[in-house]
C-alpha cells in the first residue's frame, strides 16, 4: 500500500460564505466579497504519495511569496478583501520534501487539482517533473481572463513540463471516467467538476482508499450535508460531484482529504473513512 505524507504549505483565511455558501445565483459571489465573518485560519494541504513506481505528488500548495508587494494584483477584489495567506520559506513544499528526504528528482508526476494559487503556488520546485493538469482548467486560468476569474497564470514557472489529462472511459464507482497514474492499476486521477468547471482529484486505492479532494468541499461535514462553496460557478454539478464522492464511500471504505480541512491530516493518520450514510442523504439537504 503506497504512502501518503500530508504537507502543510502555510495557512489561509477566507470569508466564512466562500467555505459554505448562504444564498443562490450571483448573490453567491456578493456574499463571499462582502461577508463579514472570516473562516479560521484554515490548512493549505498537498500530498505525497511514495509509490514503488515512484513519487506522486498531488497539487503544490502556496509560496511565501504572497507576502511580497504585487505579488497579488492589487485591483482584484477577491485578493483586495476576500483572502489572507500565512506562509513561510520552509513551509513551501519544496523544503519539507527535503526534510523527508525526498528531493525534486524524485518526484515522478505531479497532479493538480486546479490552478487556483494555493494550490499551484509551489510549481517552482517540480519544473522538471511530469505535471498533469486538465486541458480545459489550463485554458480556463491562462491569459487576462485567467486573472479575472483570480487565477495567477503569470506566476507560473516560464518553462514547465505540463501534460494533459487524457480520461478514459474507464469507471471507479460513480465515476465514469478515470486516468491510471501507475502500471499496477491503484492510483487513479478522477473529474471531480465544481469547485472548478474541470476540477480533478486523485484516488489511491486500497484498503482503506483514499480520496485527495482539493477543493470538492472545504471539509467532510460540508460534503455529507451537501453543502457548496461560495466559489463553485454551478451549484448543480458540485452537488453531483459530492453526491458521487458518498456514493464511492459507500462501496468500499474511503478516506476523505480536502485541502483545507483541519482535521483531513488526523483522518489520514488514523485511516477514518467516512461513515456510511443513506444514498439519498445529499438529496434530502437540497433546496426543494
Amino acid at each position: 500500500m503506497p504512502k501518503i505524507h500530508a504537507i502543510r504549505t502555510g495557512l489561509v483565511k477566507v470569508r466564512s460564505a466562500q467555505r459554505e455558501s448562504r444564498s443562490t445565483g450571483i448573490t453567491r459571489v456578493t456574499d463571499m466579497l462582502f461577508d463579514n465573518e472570516w473562516t479560521e485560519w484554515l490548512p493549505i494541504y498537498a500530498w505525497v504519495i511514495e509509490h514503488e513506481e515512484g513519487i506522486i505528488v498531488v497539487d503544490t500548495g502556496e509560496t511565501s511569496r504572497v507576502h511580497e508587494i504585487g505579488y497579488h494584483p492589487s485591483w482584484h477584489p477577491f485578493y483586495r478583501r476576500a483572502s489572507l495567506f500565512s506562509v513561510h520559506p520552509d513551509e513551501e513544499i519544496g523544503f519539507q520534501l527535503r526534510s523527508l528526504g525526498i528531493g525534486a528528482r524524485d518526484v515522478r508526476q505531479v497532479v493538480l487539482t486546479h490552478l487556483h494559487t494555493d494550490h499551484a503556488g509551489g510549481l517552482i520546485h517540480f519544473t522538471g517533473s511530469k505535471i498533469w493538469v486538465a486541458q480545459q482548467e489550463f485554458s480556463r486560468a491562462s491569459g487576462f481572463s485567467g486573472k479575472l476569474q483570480g487565477y495567477l497564470p503569470h506566476r507560473w514557472p516560464k518553462s514547465w513540463n505540463s501534460e494533459f489529462i487524457r480520461f478514459e472511459d474507464r469507471p471507479l464507482g460513480p465515476f465514469q471516467q478515470s486516468m491510471s497514474l501507475t502500471n499496477s492499476g491503484d492510483v487513479f486521477i478522477v473529474p471531480t467538476p465544481g469547485h472548478t468547471p474541470h476540477h480533478v482529484s486523485v484516488v489511491v486505492c486500497g484498503s482503506p482508499s483514499f480520496f485527495l479532494a482539493g477543493d470538492t468541499s472545504y471539509n467532510q461535514r460540508l460534503l455529507l450535508a451537501g453543502k457548496v462553496d461560495g466559489v463553485s460557478p454551478d451549484e448543480a454539478i458540485s452537488r453531483q460531484t459530492m453526491e458521487k464522492i458518498v456514493a464511492l464511500a459507500s462501496e468500499r471504505p474511503l478516506v476523505y482529504l480536502p485541502s483545507h480541512d483541519p482535521e483531513s491530516e488526523q483522518r489520514l493518520a488514523q485511516q477514518s473513512a467516512i461513515e456510511c450514510v443513506p444514498q439519498n442523504s445529499l438529496a434530502a439537504t437540497q433546496p426543494a
